[in-house]
């Protein structure tokens, strides 16, 4: 692959990401990611335990919690008329993974 290949491929990247690197870009929503992903749960957790463990309103934790699944970094499970959050590894984060690789590729090979 060319250079010009590459730049086209990561400027691709770039936009399949913008999402993701928007919504990951908030302080809250990064500790909120956090709080999901220290947790024991396997099953994710519930609006009110993200709210316990980050000190915001419910109303916030729901905002920031709908940003993260539009941007695909979180799913939500629904069990009855609860809704559980968590983090899957087959989420958009992966391609916050293709950019910086792609972006290293380039720069390993050209410069």
């Amino acid at each position: 692959m060319n250079k010009q290949d590459q730049l086209n491929l990561i400027k691709d990247d770039f936009i399949n990401s913008q999402k993701v690197l928007l919504a990951i870009g908030d302080e809250t929503r990064q500790a909120i990611l956090m709080v999901l992903m220290s947790t024991d749960c396997q099953t994710g957790l519930r609006v009110g335990e993200i709210t316990e463990q980050t000190h915001l309103s419910r109303p916030a934790v729901s905002h920031h919690l709908k940003i993260l699944r539009d941007a695909g970094v979180i799913l939500m499970r629904k069990e009855g008329t609860k809704n559980f959050y968590y983090i899957d590894i087959r989420t958009k984060l992966g391609s916050l993974k293709n950019l910086v690789l792609d972006i290293e590729t380039l720069l390993t090979e050209f410069y």
